[in-house]
Parts: C-alpha cells; structure tokens; sequence
C-alpha cells in the first residue's frame, strides 16, 4: 500500500507495509524536521525530477558492518601512499553538486534534484548530514560521499568520484576511523557488495536503528546539543 503523506511530519507509515521494491509513501516535503523523522523510522526520499517526492523503506536493507570492510591489496597500496588525503565536512555542498552531476551505468539523470541538495545541505548546516571528501596532491577535489548520521549509524546517500578508486577512498576512511555500527547503503550494488557491503531483513535494520542515542531522545533533534561531529 501507498500512503499519502499527512501534514503532520511526526505521523508516518509502518515501514513493513512497503510495496514489494519499498516504495511507502508519496507526498509531503523535504523539511529538516519530516526528513529527520523519516530516517529515525528507517524511511528516506528517492524520487526523480518529474515525479512527486517518494518514500522508500525497503524490506530488505543493503549495509555495512564497518569491520567487514574489504579491501583490496591494490587499495592498501593506495591507503598506505600519499596519493590521496580527505577532510570532513570542509565542503558539503561541493559534495553533493559532484554526486549529482556524475554519470552512473544504467541511470538516467539524476535523482539528487534540486529540492535534494538545498534539502540536505539545510540538514548539514543544522549539523545532521556530513561529508567525506577526497583530494588529490593538486589540492582537487576528487571524490566524497556524503549522509546522514544517527548515533553510530551512517546513511550514506550518495558518492563520487572523478579519479580511479577515490569514492572507494572516502567509504574505507569513514569505516576505520569513526565510531560508526553500521553504514547504510539502502539499496544493492556490485560496486558496494564488492566491498563488503550485505543485506539483512528490516527488521534487523530496524532494530539497529531503534538502539541509536537519537532515536531514544526522540525528536529534540533539531537543537544542536545533540549534534555529534562525525
């Protein structure tokens, strides 16, 4: 079933009632506060330019337990040189206007609109989405990825990358040097399954959500004083 969003943004849908490929709700908006309350329930937006905002909570989830990471000898070869370094947070915006205009295998466009990035760096400046960004010895900017943080629970929505293996940079970093449990990466990829990256049931995701320091304070989450820098 497909629900109309109602005007209300604390009033959602019982993510188990998703139609088979997850789509649960339509409508609504993209404000920092149904926006925070939609990932706290395990929902997110993924739409197109020429459709209504779509909410999505598959029922099965694609994540990452970070000490699964798998990493190449080719990747530690590039971990252990100076080809690349990353900065966090240094230039969110950037990030997310990369990751909208770079040209994926077997999409059409782009789903990172512009209601999304003006979305989502509002929800940076409040302190709830961050970046990973990756730079060359040219001081470029290379690759990046970037998401939302909910306690120890990472989702990423989206990455990068203009040189060979600096997206893949970005993801290895933000697995072995942050305090994260799980990096959600919503939906399957090759490219992510590669790395380690495995489906579980929603309602395991959804139980791994529900232990986040965030969702146990409910929604004073728009006060910085619950602001953790990742």
């Amino acid at each position: 079933m497909i629900f109309q969003l109602e005007t209300d943004p604390s009033i959602l849908p019982d993510p188990a009632l998703a139609e088979e490929d997850g789509l649960l709700a339509v409508g609504g908006d993209l404000s920092p506060i149904r926006l925070l309350h939609a990932y706290q329930a395990g929902i997110f937006p993924w739409y197109s330019e020429d459709s209504p905002i779509l909410w999505y909570a598959p029922h099965e989830r694609f994540v990452l337990f970070p000490e699964n990471i798998r990493i190449s000898k080719s990747m530690k070869s590039i971990l252990r040189s100076d080809k690349f370094h990353y900065t966090i947070n240094q230039v969110f915006p950037e990030v997310i206007q990369a990751c909208s205009q770079i040209e994926r295998k077997e999409q059409d466009g782009t789903w990172i609109v512009n209601d999304m990035i003006q979305a989502y760096c509002e929800l940076h400046t409040l302190g709830f989405a961050h970046s990973v960004e990756v730079w060359n010895n040219n001081k470029e900017l290379v690759g990046g990825l970037y998401g939302v943080l909910i306690g120890q629970l990472f989702t990423g929505e989206s990455m990068f990358s203009k040189e060979s293996n600096a997206s893949k940079y970005a993801l290895i970093q933000l697995a072995q040097n942050f305090d994260l449990q799980l990096i959600d990466c919503q939906i399957h990829s090759a490219h992510l399954e590669r790395l380690g990256a495995e489906m579980i049931t929603q309602s395991d995701f959804l139980g791994i959500l529900d232990q986040q320091e965030y969702r146990k304070n409910g929604l004073s989450l728009l006060t910085k004083e619950h602001h953790r820098e990742i």
